[in-house]
C-alpha cells in the first residue's frame, strides 16, 4: 500500500473577518469568509477551494479513463457549481454540479459518444473527492458530448 502525504500550513492571525493565508505545495493563497457569508472576500474560501478540489479531480479522472480507452478528443472542458445552503443558521454544502463538455473528433462513432457518456459517468464515482464526499455532498453530472 502506498500513502501520499499532502502538507499544509495555516495562519489566522485574526478573528472571523479577517484574512489568513494557506501554503501548501504549488498552492499559496489568502483565504477569508466569501462575501455571500458576509465575510471580506479576500482571496479564496474553503467552499472555493471543495468546488476546485471536486472539479479537478473529476476532470483529471475523466481525462485519464479516455485516454485508456484510446476515445480521441477535440476538447474537454467543464463548469461546476457548487451550492451551499444556510437554514436557521446552520451553513451546509449541499450539492455540487459538474458540466462536463466533451467535443469528440469529425469521424467519432455513436460508439464513440456511448463511451464518451459512459466514462464521464464512471469518473464521478472513481475520483478520490467524489468518495471522500459521498454521502456528505450530492454530486450531480449534466454531461455534454458533441461530435465535431
Amino acid at each position: 500500500m502506498a500513502e501520499h502525504l499532502f502538507h499544509l500550513k495555516a495562519d489566522w492571525p485574526g478573528w472571523r473577518n479577517d484574512v489568513g493565508t494557506i501554503d501548501v505545495g504549488n498552492l499559496k493563497t489568502e483565504v477569508s469568509i466569501p462575501p455571500e457569508m458576509d465575510g471580506p472576500g479576500v482571496g479564496t474560501n474553503p467552499d472555493e477551494m471543495l468546488l476546485g478540489a471536486a472539479a479537478t479531480c473529476y476532470i483529471i479522472t475523466l481525462a485519464a479513463m479516455m485516454e485508456r480507452s484510446k476515445l480521441e478528443k477535440v476538447s474537454l472542458t467543464m463548469e461546476s457549481v457548487g451550492v451551499v445552503d444556510v437554514t436557521n443558521g446552520i451553513i451546509t454544502y449541499k450539492k455540487i454540479l459538474h458540466k462536463p463538455h466533451i467535443v469528440l473528433l469529425s469521424d467519432a462513432t455513436e460508439k464513440d459518444a456511448s463511451l464518451a457518456r459512459k466514462l464521464a459517468e464512471k469518473a464521478e464515482t472513481s475520483c478520490m473527492i467524489s468518495r471522500a464526499i459521498r454521502g456528505n455532498v450530492d454530486v450531480e453530472l449534466e454531461v455534454k458530448i458533441l461530435i465535431e
